[in-house]
């Protein structure tokens, strides 16, 4: 087992990574840019250094990290999620320099990468594919492809994610409008301007599957997770297992997930995305080859540490459970906690937190890195926590996440906790009426008022006691 590891990330995900190495009693190494000198993972970690340029640079400064790592004696570095996660470089910096790279090989990480890529994979497997193209080479291509597949399409990034440089389009003035924006924010984002075009389903599920696989040939799946809540592709809520899906479909699904995982030699966890339309069929969508933000649901149905489970097998350690012993126990549902303002269009919020008292109680759980006097910066990811909530059937885990939420206080910046609450309490949620559209088509039905923070002395003077301690 490794002896230290270095985490490459920061915020929620480095903090549990830390938990997961505690427990397994390995030392461990965090990297920060200076708005994040005092964060909590920082104070968390056995070792802490400064990193550089920046503060965003310096979290992608690839040989700077390995070089650090291997400074420090870490044997080890765990990229979490974002940032470097799915870099093949990185990961094969990270061997070249004789250090375990904490997820799958960089052949798994390069064919899964690019979607088009992962497209032909799935096809030659015989796995459903709504139409699409290769990487468009030209405008007029665009939109001939687009007339055969018919409309509306949408575009999507090469190299994409996290709903970036991805545009639907419902008509052929809207694709020529938008291919030059999407192959802009493609480059801004990934270095890769390329995009390719695919059909456009109007009210899908986002249903993904969580794969595990080791060194020594075994892959099984944990059952699936659906994420159809989001706004501009971006996930808001999770939940697990689907209320969508069979038996029978759930088998389906979770087997073709596995036959691409075993077709690219995978060899730790990852997530195999598809779309379900209202008959229940699917399509593969894409794979990420790393940790997922919602893992924890599966984590509590599950009860399966992911975390645990990537460092076992990067060291080498078969799976401990088979396909067959895997049972799907309750219900879970994830709520992100974002510093954005649902009322201003999902603005990004910054400042300092002033106020802070999290939900307790059983079945409920907490990933999160803010406490009074956080400064929630302006360079990274809104999010703050990942509030989950456990039960064993639907409608426990909606109540009890309903009460947590409303337990929840964050004040200094705006949250999406006040819409998470109307969401909770929407009666299509309830009874499993959403798909990928519910933001939209619901968000006029879900404004609520804006709570006024309370005049409250305490609050006041923690704030100048942190502002004068930064001072």
């Amino acid at each position: 087992m490794f002896k230290k590891i270095l985490i490459a990330n920061r915020g929620e995900i480095a903090l549990r990574i830390i938990r997961a190495c505690k427990e397994l009693g390995i030392r461990t190494v965090a990297i920060y840019c200076e708005p994040d000198a005092t964060a909590r993972y920082v104070k968390k970690a056995d070792e802490a250094y400064l990193i550089t340029p920046g503060p965003l640079k310096g979290y992608l400064n690839i040989y700077g990290i390995v070089a650090l790592a291997k400074n420090v004696g870490c044997d080890a570095i765990h990229p979490g999620y974002g940032f470097l996660a799915e870099n093949p470089q990185f990961a094969e910096a990270c061997t070249q320099a004789g250090i375990t790279f904490i997820g799958p090989n960089s052949n798994a990480i390069k064919k899964m990468g690019l979607k088009n890529e992962a497209r032909k994979i799935a096809q030659e497997l015989e796995i459903p594919l709504l139409p699409g193209t290769s990487p468009l080479s030209s405008l007029d291509e665009a939109i001939k492809a687009a007339k055969e597949i018919g409309y509306p399409v949408m575009i999507k990034a090469i190299a994409g994610g996290g709903g970036r440089g991805l545009r639907i389009c419902y008509d052929e003035e809207a694709l020529q409008r938008q291919i030059p924006i999407a192959m802009s924010e493609a480059k801004k984002a990934f270095g890769d301007e390329r995009v390719f075009i695919e059909k456009f389903l109007e009210k899908p599920h986002h249903i993904e599957f969580q794969i595990v696989a080791d060194k020594h040939g075994n892959i099984i799946h944990l059952g699936e997770r659906d994420c159809s809540i989001q706004r501009r592709h971006q996930k808001l809520i999770e939940i697990a297992p689907s209320l969508l899906l069979t038996e029978e479909i759930r088998q389906k699904m979770g087997e073709a997930a596995k036959k691409l995982a075993r077709a690219v030699g995978y060899d730790n966890v990852g997530t195999v995305e598809f779309l379900v339309d209202e008959n229940l069929n699917f399509y593969f969508l894409e794979m990420n080859t790393r940790i997922q933000v919602e893992h924890t649901i599966t984590e509590e149905i599950t009860g399966v540490d992911l975390v645990q489970t990537m460092i076992n097998i990067s060291a080498g350690e078969p799976l401990s459970i088979k396909q067959e012993e895997v049972k799907l126990n309750g219900y879970a549902i994830q709520c992100r906690i974002n510093a954005e303002d649902p009322l201003n269009d999902f603005l990004p919020s910054t400042g300092t937190v002033t106020a802070y008292y999290s939900p307790g109680g059983f079945g409920i759980r907490i990933d999160g890195h803010v406490s009074v006097g956080y400064f929630v910066p302006p360079y990274y990811d809104s999010l703050l926590a990942k509030l989950v909530a456990w039960g064993r059937n639907w409608d426990e885990v909606v109540r009890r996440m309903h009460r947590a939420l409303s337990e929840y206080i964050i004040r200094g910046v705006k949250t999406t906790i006040p819409l998470y609450i109307k969401i909770l309490e929407d009666e299509d949620f309830r009874k499993g009426n959403f798909s990928t559209k519910f933001i939209e088509e619901k968000l006029n039905n879900l404004i609520y008022t804006e709570e006024k923070e309370p005049f409250d002395l305490a609050v006041i003077l923690s704030a100048a006691i942190v502002a004068h301690s930064r001072v």
